[in-house]
């Protein structure tokens, strides 16, 4: 079987499990940054190169961990070079632009694959089954929420003109999951505590996003980027017409003793051989090699953003926001 060469575009604080992920698959991984890799190099082993022609030349598959308005730019590029690409979370800045990206791919005969990992993390995974065996029933109430440390103060996060915002960034993962577990969405209100000022989301800052599904359900999500010292911690709820299931997600602390100044965090712990980042790869992977479909499709990464943006002109305007998934859909190549 011939090796899988993995190219990633980015160094960031996520790249660490990616490339952990992919060694466990036995892929071969080279990276590309701006900003360069080295502590990739000595950590893990990586190549690093000096390009971005480099990196598509040694390359299979490009994955891209840079924020998100490079997205558009590097999967483009990868889609002409014929290369199937990975993104991480949101696909793009923009519902159009993210549409513009699944179009490229189908045109070029690529694969694309956004990656919303957190429909690979067990608890979720089991809330999916559950609804599809109907052991609650319909679905009536979806509770999400997110809290982590806010990203360092003046990144990029905070500049929603640079696609930052905790519900673009942080709650985009539970604005997929609700309609994962849920179905389709025709209604959006959401409010953010403080409000955005000049176009710079302050910090700390919690969100709220209220979806009324086509099914009449409701998902009640909720995301704080809280204090340094705030550990990553999840909770999900489901509430049927027959019974209902309620997992609060296991804190990740760096240290079970630790005083209230310790530093907290925006992943949740987990080991390479069994983090939700490394069962998605795989997933990506086998879909990559067999031709088949992944639980994530390139217009689950569309529909993701389109919910975002929806939400973003909710709390402008202050009212809730009519959605059309149809509308959505028909923004992509059939």
């Amino acid at each position: 079987m011939t090796q899988l060469r993995v190219g990633l575009i980015g160094a960031g604080g996520i790249a660490g499990v990616h490339i952990a992920g992919w060694q466990q698959l036995g892929a071969q991984v080279s990276v590309y940054s701006r900003s360069g890799a080295v502590h990739l190099v000595q950590e893990y082993g990586v190549a690093e190169v000096d390009s971005l022609d480099a990196l598509l030349a040694a390359s299979d598959l490009v994955s891209i961990l840079t924020p998100t308005t490079t997205h558009h730019h590097y999967a483009m590029a990868a889609i002409a070079a014929g290369k199937d690409v990975m993104c991480e979370k949101p696909l793009a800045e923009s519902v159009t632009r993210a549409a513009e990206i699944v179009n490229a791919a189908q045109a070029a005969g690529v694969r694309l694959f956004p990656a919303h990992v957190v429909r690979f993390f067990p608890e979720y995974v089991q809330a999916k089954e559950r609804l599809d065996q109907g052991l609650f029933g319909a679905a009536q109430v979806v509770r999400l929420s997110r809290a982590s440390a806010a990203p360092a103060a003046g990144s990029w996060f905070f500049n929603e003109g640079l696609a930052g915002g905790i519900v673009r960034d942080q709650m985009i993962h539970d604005l997929d999951q609700a309609r994962w577990l849920a179905g389709e969405v025709v209604q959006v209100e959401a409010l953010q505590d403080p409000r955005t000022v000049n176009g710079v989301v302050p910090r700390p800052v919690t969100a709220k996003v209220f979806l009324t599904h086509e099914s009449g359900a409701v998902s009640l999500l909720q995301g704080e980027w809280g204090p340094d010292s705030m550990p990553f911690h999840t909770s999900i709820a489901v509430e049927g017409d027959a019974g209902m299931w309620r997992f609060p997600l296991p804190v990740a602390a760096a240290d079970d003793g630790a005083a209230e100044d310790t530093v907290g965090g925006q992943l949740p712990v987990q080991s390479p051989a069994d983090s939700p980042y490394t069962l998605q790869i795989a997933e990506f992977a086998a879909a990559l090699a067999t031709g088949s479909p992944s639980r994530v499709s390139p217009l689950d990464g569309v529909m993701a953003v389109a919910l975002a943006e929806a939400a973003y002109a909710s709390i402008a305007s202050g009212e809730p926001v009519e959605f059309s998934a149809a509308e959505v859909a028909g923004l992509l190549a059939h």
